[in-house]
């Protein structure tokens, strides 16, 4: 259903709602008696303005209470005063908080039976209605502490019977109200309900002691809880009043803070005439289509009980107006009971199945249960508030003179029967803090009475201290009370004077359309280690019906999935996003991450950049294809090389080996050998040592073969020479000249070499950048210039040889080597030639590979060049192999 057309049927359905809820009051009223009950903390005496509903039982010492709760008044003077009682036009009372009273009455029954506390002493109490209101609030508390006959502040003439401690109240505001006067006579107050106390209020109250943690725990355990379900975009309702305001003024900062938007925030009403319900429920109709939106299924709801009323008529009038009812999850603050007006019974509770509230602790004491289902109309004459309690939950009449009731009560209806929003057997938190706060009392008591000479002296002729106690020498004792109630839970208050409790996680979960049940799923301590307050069992928990049991999801847009990041969107709130791909090297391995992380150097991003993968460590292995060919050439070629000299070294006294120096001969073929060896320092994992020798190794080996080419070139260009008339150069032929020139061009090689170790050698590295996913073991050259050098060297000595024997291949001579020096020195200078831009383009193990190759191949092209003719002519065509020969050549 779109927008327009569901804000059209609310509309068209003010007129639907005022008829509705006219019908409701007028099938309502019959049954709607003057009660009202919730905190404790009244007396009455006979005043000439009695203060009605009033429970008394006599004692030697009284415990005070306040019984509030918010009322329906069709009358702007809510009630008018009579000098027997107040007659309330059209009133509602939450019956469900009559167990507050009796939890009250209990506690007292329970210490005045019990021989171990306040031995020969009896306990009383008085507990009065204030309705709510400041008046009577004020009207009651005074009574309290005035005469039993008279309404008159600081006189009381009854010295037998006198209040030491006042319970009460439910509500912050009854409390507040309450705790101005009892500051006065520092008459202790036990708040049952939450009354959070600002730090410059606290000296204000010092008198008041609170038996609820403070409400910013609360707030706290919320914000875990969001935290653990995910949900980041909730509604926020608070009731239109000074306590909604101040609601949210607390938990907007806290949920920012916490990276928690919220979709909306509306105020509910507070329905106080009947006449304005219609109005009022009219314009809360206009929220449903924003209650509707999908994105939002969380609502924080501050659930002070008219607040509530409000939220539920919406709820209930939703499908009378062809809405469909909302499924959603309610968190609610602890304010809010499942509880009903007597004239709303008819309210539907299905739509709140699932919802999840901060509860104030309770437990059961032993033998409660049994005692309510002795509570009869008639249990104790002193009880005001039973009667109208009775004839509001059971529809009936007492007394027989309201004709509009429709039967007569018997008296003896079972309170077991009752659905939960009227009345519950189990004991409430409220109930529970009221019955612990009788408690504490008693036990403050009994400590001044067992240890009176400790707290004040005794006077000739009075009666014991306790019963001489004032209710201002109650605090030494209360704020050191540490006792273990009935239940086995320890019992006392903390620096600031608040009880030292937990919050209960309840899930309500409706079992008919009038009734439910409490699920308690975990709980928020304040004492624990902060992150660790709120412990929750998500199996426990009952969803609403609309969800499947599967847990909802609430949430602005779809979370980012891994690999990407979140991206804010302009001109939204920072629940509201869009989703950008993680770039290369980054990933987000979790949902909703805001930024990316870069991978460790070790690791890679995967292909969708949500997770890291280690890279792989590669080097050029003896293991692998390559290594294997590579190792099998250098040693085929090692193999071959030896071969040769062997050859050689057999036929070392025919005329092809003696022809240009035979040592010379001898020399580049060990060079040749140590050339194709040195190969295998560049293959395995690269290691100090390997790094150096590989290097020197090759360029210096290499040296010496070119070396001993370029004396073989320049011996052949001598013999020339010197075969000429008159030539001087017979003196410069023969083996001097020749090894003169091995020796230094292989000395420069070596100087080269040894500042290159001296500056800066090669050595291993981890190289984690080159490859994406990959992990390089290589060795670094060290001083690059120096690698170069090495290699610029060598290719001056090529390309001496080559120039050289270039120009004396056409030298005649049977035996002229120039030519295959010349070819020869032109495939080194190709491979090496090629051999710089292959190196530079490649890395890794590649790169040792075109190093490798590079080797053997320009060795291979010596080796081949120059001594592959001779060994053809020696074991092939030895004939040619003779002097004679060589003499018909030339």
């Amino acid at each position: 259903m779109g927008d327009g057309k569901l804000a059209d049927i609310t509309w068209k359905g003010s007129l639907v709602i005022e008829m509705l809820l006219l019908v409701v009051v007028v099938l309502a009223l019959p049954c709607c008696i003057v009660c009202q009950m919730s905190s404790i903390n009244c007396s009455i005496y006979d005043d000439p303005f009695p203060i009605p509903h009033n429970f008394y039982q006599p004692g030697d010492l009284l415990i005070g209470g306040i019984a509030s709760q918010v009322i329906f008044f069709n009358n702007p003077l809510p009630f008018i005063e009579h000098p027997t009682r107040m007659v309330f036009d059209e009133p509602g009372s939450i019956t469900k908080n009559y167990q507050h009273i009796l939890a009250l009455a209990f506690a007292i029954k329970e210490l005045n039976e019990n021989p171990k506390l306040l031995q020969n002493i009896s306990l009383g109490l008085y507990i009065l209605n204030s309705y709510g209101l400041g008046r009577m609030t004020f009207k009651a508390t005074l009574s309290l502490l005035s005469s039993q006959q008279k309404l008159i502040p600081n006189f009381s003439c009854d010295n037998r019977q006198k209040v030491i401690a006042i319970i009460g109240g439910l509500l912050s505001e009854i409390s507040a109200h309450t705790a101005s006067i009892l500051n006065i006579y520092k008459t202790p107050q036990l708040t049952h309900g939450l009354f959070s106390l600002a730090k410059s209020d606290r000296k204000l109250f010092s008198s008041t002691y609170q038996m609820v943690p403070d409400e910013t725990y609360q707030y706290r355990g919320v914000v875990q809880l969001l935290h653990h379900f995910r949900w980041t975009w909730i509604g926020l309702l608070a009731m239109d009043d000074d306590n909604g305001n101040q609601f949210l003024q607390r938990i907007v900062p806290i949920l920012s803070d916490n990276s928690i938007c919220f979709a909306f925030i509306h105020k509910l009403p507070k329905l106080t005439y009947i006449k304005e319900m219609a109005d009022l429920i009219g314009k809360e109709m206009e929220l449903y289509p924003v209650v509707m939106d999908r994105k939002t299924n969380v609502f924080y709801v501050y659930g002070e009980p008219p607040a509530m009323v409000a939220l539920r008529y919406m709820i209930y009038l939703a499908p009378l107006l062809l809405l469909p009812p909302p499924g959603k999850v309610w968190i609610v603050t602890s304010h809010w009971d499942f509880e009903s007006f007597a004239v709303h019974s008819f309210l539907d509770t299905d739509s709140l199945h699932g919802a999840l509230s901060f509860t104030v602790h309770s437990n059961q004491p032993p033998g409660f249960q049994d005692f309510l289902q002795t509570i009869r109309p008639s249990w104790v004459g002193g009880d005001g508030f039973i009667q109208l309690f009775w004839e509001q939950v059971f529809s009936c009449s007492l007394t027989h003179e309201q004709e509009d009731m429709k039967k007569t009560c018997s008296g003896e209806e079972k309170l077991e029967s009752l659905p939960g929003p009227l009345f519950e057997m189990q004991m409430t938190g409220y109930s529970y803090n009221v019955y612990n706060a009788v408690y504490a009392v008693a036990h403050a008591l009994h400590n001044i009475h067992t240890l009176g000479s400790k707290y004040r002296k005794l006077e000739e002729g009075r009666r014991s201290d306790v019963h001489n106690i004032k209710p201002w020498q109650l605090h030494n004792c209360l704020r050191r009370i540490l006792f273990n109630n009935s239940v086995g839970e320890t019992i006392q208050f903390n620096q600031d004077r608040e009880l030292v409790s937990v919050f209960d996680v309840t899930n309500w979960v409706t079992v008919s359309n009038t009734s439910f049940a409490r699920l308690i799923v975990g709980r928020l301590d304040p004492q624990a280690s902060p992150g660790k307050e709120l412990t929750l069992s998500d199996d426990k928990i009952v969803w609403h019906r609309s969800f499947n049991q599967v847990l909802p999801i609430s949430v602005c847009n779809d979370p980012c999935q891994p690999g990407y990041s979140k991206t804010k969107k302009e001109g939204e709130k920072f629940c509201c996003y869009d989703c950008s791909p993680c770039p290369e090297g980054m990933v987000s391995e979790n949902k909703d991450m805001d930024v990316c992380v870069k991978c460790p150097d070790d690791h890679y991003s995967s292909e969708r950049h949500h997770q890291c993968i280690l890279k792989t460590t590669i080097y050029l292995s003896y293991k692998e294809t390559l290594g294997l060919i590579f190792v099998m050439l250098a040693l085929s070629f090692s193999l071959v090389t030896a071969l040769v000299l062997g050859t050689f070294m057999k036929y070392k006294n025919t005329p092809i080996v003696k022809a240009n120096n035979r040592s010379l001969t001898y020399i580049l073929l060990l060079s040749l050998q140590l050339c194709f060896l040195s190969s295998l320092l560049f293959i395995g994992k690269p290691r100090k040592v390997t790094c150096v020798l590989r290097q020197i190794t090759f360029s210096l080996s290499f040296c010496v073969a070119l070396s001993s080419v370029l004396a073989k070139t320049f011996a052949v260009v001598l013999a020339f020479m010197a075969t000429k008339p008159g030539s001087h150069m017979k003196k410069w032929v023969g083996k001097k000249l020749a090894h003169t020139i091995v020796l230094s061009g292989s000395l420069i090689q070596a100087v080269i070499c040894t500042l290159w170790v001296c500056i800066s050698p090669p050595f291993p590295q981890i190289n984690m950048h080159s490859q994406p996913r990959e992990i390089i073991l290589e060795c670094n050259e060290g001083s690059t210039a120096m690698f170069y050098c090495v290699l610029g060297y060598l290719g001056f000595l090529a390309l001496v040889s080559f120039t050289v024997a270039y120009l004396a291949r056409k030298l005649p001579g049977s035996f002229n080597e120039s030519k295959f020096i010349t070819f020869s020195m032109l495939v080194f200078c190709s491979v090496w030639f090629s051999f710089v831009p292959s190196y530079l383009s490649s890395n890794g193990k590649f790169m040792v590979a075109v190093e490798i190759f590079s080797i053997l191949s320009s060795g291979a092209g010596l080796l081949g060049c120059i001594f592959s003719p001779k060994c053809y002519i020696i074991l092939l065509r030895p004939e040619l192999n003779s002097r004679e020969q060589m003499i018909r050549k030339n």
